[in-house]
């Protein structure tokens, strides 16, 4: 279905848009998703070298690409039919991509972004369809999680026409609607609040946008060149939704560390913290194994606009600060762990001088014990 409604009476080539609206919704599902264990998904292809806009030799490359495959469309209440994909990742993302076509006006684009971001739950919606095709995956999963974290994001993409207006004019005429998309807002923004939205955009020719939000991102581009743009901001979504499920499990283990500390009396209750650091030393390694594969999962190789792309991206959608709130659990993390250590080896060591004190009183005891004072 294309979405155009005819209340605006374009009348220039700028005011008309034609392009596509994307729905990314994330969900954190297990600890590893084993894929080639997906014996039942046909089709395995990915976007691994996607046609970048400039001639360079440059790429997006995957370390281990996600499997791919084709969703059952999304039906919404207002007729709007979207096509679906869903794609399995190794670090326990699975991913599903919803996308409508769209043709309209600046007015149309802002009413439908206001409507899509605040109005529909689309995770509530995407979550019954991935617990169907996992269900059919369950010996693939490593370590279920209980409880799903959910990310959402949205896409707007504007193709770029062969008569379309270049970046700067684009930001000069258009500005404030293109902050309202990436507000999904419907009422117009204050000057202050659109340069806000505006300095995070990003483009590499003259005739190509990215303005990038912390929940919507509007790309102005053909659609070779918002292909690469698209995947990393998929990418550093997956990346919060990692560092998300890292900071619960750390502040879980981190209370329970805790309460046993506050539980324990006496010398030999240290005893006890030997089984507890061990479990916290593993979780560490666990963290810091699983951190490295998803950071890893993506590699920029030559192509240094699409690493400074992701480092936007990755920095409004919040991921670095995420990162850093792991980074000072685990710190804390590794501390408790030396302390309770310290502690159980001052048990050990005070028991072995006990037992050492005991042997020579017992020895004393039997030297002494048949000779007359």
């Amino acid at each position: 279905m294309r979405l155009y409604v005819p209340n605006e009476s374009p009348t220039t080539v700028t005011n008309l848009l034609n392009g596509s609206v994307l729905v990314l919704i994330q969900f954190d599902v297990c600890e590893e998703l084993r894929l080639d264990q997906l014996r039942n998904v046909k089709e395995r292809t990915v976007q691994q070298q996607p046609s970048m806009k400039h001639g360079a030799p440059a790429y997006v490359r995957y370390e281990r690409p996600p499997v791919v495959e084709p969703l059952e469309a999304l039906q919404l209440d207002s007729g709007e039919r979207l096509e679906g994909v869903i794609k399995y990742y190794d670090y326990g993302v699975v991913s599903v991509v919803f996308q409508l076509p769209f043709s309209g006006g600046w007015d149309n684009l802002v009413q439908l972004a206001s409507r899509w971001v605040w109005d529909i739950d689309f995770a509530s919606r995407a979550e019954p369809l991935v617990r169907a095709r996992l269900d059919q995956y369950a010996d693939a999963m490593i370590r279920p999680a209980a409880r799903w974290l959910s990310e959402d994001y949205f896409i707007f993409h504007v193709s770029e026409g062969p008569e379309g207006p270049a970046a700067a004019d684009l930001i000069l005429d258009h500005g404030p609607e293109i902050a309202q998309v990436v507000r999904g807002d419907r009422m117009r923004l204050s000057q202050g609040e659109c340069n806000e939205v505006l300095h995070s955009q990003i483009s590499y020719y003259a005739n190509d946008l990215t303005v990038i939000g912390w929940n919507a991102a509007f790309l102005y581009d053909s659609t070779a060149g918002a292909e690469t743009a698209i995947q990393l901001l998929e990418y550093a979504n997956s990346q919060l939704l990692e560092f998300r499920h890292y900071d619960e499990l750390l502040t879980a283990i981190l209370d329970k560390a805790y309460a046993l500390l506050e539980q324990r009396t006496g010398v030999f209750a240290r005893w006890r913290m030997a089984k507890s650091a061990r479990t916290l030393h593993t979780t560490l390694l666990d963290v810091a194994e699983l951190t490295e594969r998803a950071d890893n999962a993506i590699k920029f190789l030559s192509d240094m606009f699409a690493a400074r792309l992701y480092r936007l991206a990755a920095a409004k959608v919040g991921v670095p600060d995420y990162k850093e709130l792991v980074s000072r659990k685990v710190k804390t993390a590794e501390d408790l762990y030396n302390y309770m250590v310290d502690q159980f080896d001052q048990s050990r060591a005070f028991f072995l001088e006990f037992t050492v004190v005991l042997i020579l009183l017992i020895e004393l005891f039997y030297l002494f014990r048949g000779k007359p004072l």
